[in-house]
């Protein structure tokens, strides 16, 4: 935690500086996401950094609207300002951790993530998917459509697993697990403290304070156990609607199991999930048998993937 904490704490100061560098880099995956010929797939994670590069004065009041909005119990949040709030925080995470290189890995994850997106009942949200240059084992979504794994998730995990771990992060999204996480944070003051010390480093408008000391809060805590168990459950029932094997989560699961806390590469995935031991044991007791037909599909692992589309 002490490392996603410094990480967002130098997104959060170079943000402003890096967002012609990241343009150019989102500018170019945006390029191939399509699949080379022909005009490209509009891509939202070219407009990331969008907020981040508006006057001060712009950027303070739309984050500000914002906040009073998660800050309102009885409003109801319409899809266009999720999708927002989403990608003000999806800006930090990608201002935290750049972009890996791959071009053919950003495509091949983004189309595999799309994929399964459309077989949820938000099809219709703009979907992006991306691969950080982190070797950590860590998976991220923000609300309206963001999501992100790690080179390190993806060098560690097959075919299956990946897609079950999309499915995962999918149906936060889906469910609006992280919108409504931020809204109880928000009701409860959690952000105060936090918006204050940003203020007094005059980062308060430039980068929208209030929402994104929210934002960091949430990542570095995790949601609510029962959220993630949701995800789990919905998301396995997602990977085999979208054709995969429904045990990919699991398998992800039982290599969890075997990691140690003190290990670098896992402690923020670790710290901010329930033991991957209780989340096996609420899988097993969902799913039963109930799925086996579905299981047994030949895995491949994403190497031999990318090695057959290029």
């Amino acid at each position: 935690m002490n490392k996603f904490h410094a990480v967002v704490g130098a997104a959060l100061l170079a943000l402003a500086a890096a967002a012609p560098a990241q343009n150019r880099a989102l500018g170019v995956l945006n390029s191939v996401i399509g699949g080379g010929g022909g005009a490209a797939i509009a891509n939202p994670l070219g407009n990331l950094l969008a907020p981040a590069m508006a006057t001060p004065a712009a950027t303070a009041a739309g984050g500000n609207d914002l906040f009073a909005l998660l800050s309102q119990a009885g409003d109801v949040i319409d899809e266009a300002r999720e999708i927002e709030i989403g990608r003000q925080l999806a800006a930090v995470l990608l201002g935290g951790k750049p972009l890996h290189p791959d071009l053919q890995l950003q495509r091949y994850v983004n189309q595999l993530g799309r994929w399964i997106s459309l077989q949820t009942t938000r099809p219709q949200l703009p979907w992006s998917f991306a691969v950080l240059d982190d070797p950590g084992f860590n998976a991220f979504a923000a609300p309206g459509g963001y999501v992100f794994v790690t080179k390190g998730l993806v060098d560690r995990v097959d075919e299956a697993e990946l897609a079950g771990i999309l499915a995962h992060e999918i149906t936060h999204v889906v469910d609006r697990h992280h919108l409504n996480a931020l809204r109880a944070k928000a009701r409860a003051g959690i952000a105060t403290s936090l918006v204050a010390s940003q203020l007094r480093n005059n980062l308060g408008g430039a980068v929208q304070a209030q929402l994104l000391a929210l934002g960091k809060n949430l990542y570095a805590s995790g949601l609510d156990q029962g959220d993630e168990f949701d995800a789990d459950r919905n998301g396995v029932a997602l990977a085999a609607r979208a054709g995969f094997d429904p045990y990919g989560l699991a398998s992800v699961l039982q290599q969890l199991r075997t990691e140690t806390p003190d290990n670098p590469l896992f402690t923020l995935s670790l710290a901010t999930h329930p033991p991957a031991q209780q989340r096996l044991d609420q899988l097993a007791s969902a799913m039963g048998n109930r799925l086996d037909g579905l299981a047994g599909k030949q895995r491949m692992t994403v190497a031999d993937r990318l090695a057959r589309r290029r």
